[in-house]
């Protein structure tokens, strides 16, 4: 039975709002605003609802999930995966979903590196040689900056009818808070962590000394982990197996930073053609040339006169001309739009990005396109 289902039946008569494990995974979540972690792992994920709402992080760049029960992880884990308008608008950011099978008391090299490794309701459910190796792979190994741990808090058990002994079948055991502070402790001392109590799910009033019905121990290391100490006697071998790998679209991959910025020059090239022909338009609304005579007044008057000296023009002129049945929008004048100008940073890139995707003038520096050309919105 789901660890977030059991839960909830004992939890009936003392109501929480929102549910205890949706408090647990906004705690985490909390923190990770507040540190903004780029690297995030959670072991015992199981269903990978966490992993979920993490996804949304725009801090973070890398996601890792562990868990022992492979068929739970591949029950949800589509969740997972980039959805369509993750493709069409990639994000700025980076993101690398993966998922691991695998136990928290073997150690793994994927492991290494991360900023934060959740173990939400996890050690509750481990056998006595588990976690007694867990500290040492956890915070040995592993050795990230910051870990959070929560478990039952069976000083509140007395409050949740049918509680005999354990909240979950498959719990070996439940601490009070006395024994999950000395041995987080213990632990902290061991390993050169700090540690703070917290925990969600208040106590009824009148009753606050039974403490929260989940308890939380927040390890924050004390050093800092040079390149040397990261990587000393550290395996090799791999001891998970990787079920699942989701690489996210990003602007940071050039492939996708040039389908963003073909498509927002376009659009931009668009809206400039369409303000300079409204223009036209207007200044000459009382006037009944046709179409052609109209466009060579308003190049006329904008100086950009002759198609002969085309190259001259768009060289000089930072405004869009019209020449003939086209419209010549400088790059530079492309560029001082506020989103081509943060997805290019410089003017050289952009026209490297573009250059063979759109028309572009004889020398490159103006963006070609045909008056009769309807916008894709028409």
């Amino acid at each position: 039975m789901d660890k977030n289902v059991q839960e909830e039946r004992f939890t009936e008569v003392i109501k929480f709002t929102p549910p205890l494990y949706k408090q647990r995974y906004q705690f985490i979540k909390d923190l990770v605003g507040k540190y903004k972690p780029k690297k995030v792992a959670d072991l015992g994920c199981a269903d990978c609802t966490l992993l979920w709402m993490l996804k949304f992080c725009s801090c973070i760049e890398v996601l890792a999930g562990l868990d022992i029960c492979e068929n739970v992880m591949k029950e949800k884990m589509h969740r997972l995966y980039p959805l369509p308008g993750d493709y069409l608008q990639p994000a700025e950011r980076s993101l690398t979903v993966t998922l691991h099978h695998g136990s928290v008391a073997h150690k793994d090299p994927c492991m290494l590196g991360f900023d934060l490794i959740t173990c939400i309701e996890l050690i509750e459910h481990l056998e006595e040689s588990e976690l007694e190796k867990f500290p040492e792979v956890v915070f040995g190994f592993m050795a990230p900056a910051m870990v959070v741990i929560s478990t039952p808090n069976s000083d509140f058990n007395p409050l949740l009818p049918g509680v005999t002994p354990f909240r979950h079948p498959d719990h070996k055991f439940e601490w009070n808070r006395a024994e999950f502070q000395r041995w987080a402790l213990n632990i902290a001392r061991c390993y050169d962590y700090s540690v703070e109590f917290t925990g969600v799910g208040p106590p009824p009033t009148g009753m606050e000394d039974v403490g929260f019905c989940t308890q939380i121990g927040v390890f924050v290391r004390k050093y800092s982990q040079t390149s040397e100490t990261a990587h000393s006697e550290k395996p090799t071998k791999a001891a998970y197996k990787t079920v699942f790998k989701a690489v996210y679209p990003s602007l940071k991959d050039e492939k996708y930073l040039q389908i963003a910025v073909v498509s927002e020059v376009v659009f931009t090239a668009q809206v400039i053609k369409r303000s300079l022909m409204d223009h036209l338009n207007s200044e000459h609304e009382e006037y009944t040339d046709g179409p052609v005579e109209i466009k060579s007044k308003f190049q006329h008057s904008k100086n950009c006169v002759s198609e002969d000296l085309e190259k001259l023009t768009v060289e000089k002129c930072m405004e869009p001309y019209v020449s003939g049945n086209v419209v010549y929008i400088p790059l530079t004048k492309i560029f001082s739009f506020p989103k081509v100008n943060q997805l290019c940073g410089t003017l050289e890139k952009l026209c490297k990005l573009i250059t063979g995707k759109v028309i572009l003038s004889s020398d490159g520096s103006a963006m070609v396109i045909d008056t009769e050309q309807k916008n894709e919105e028409e």
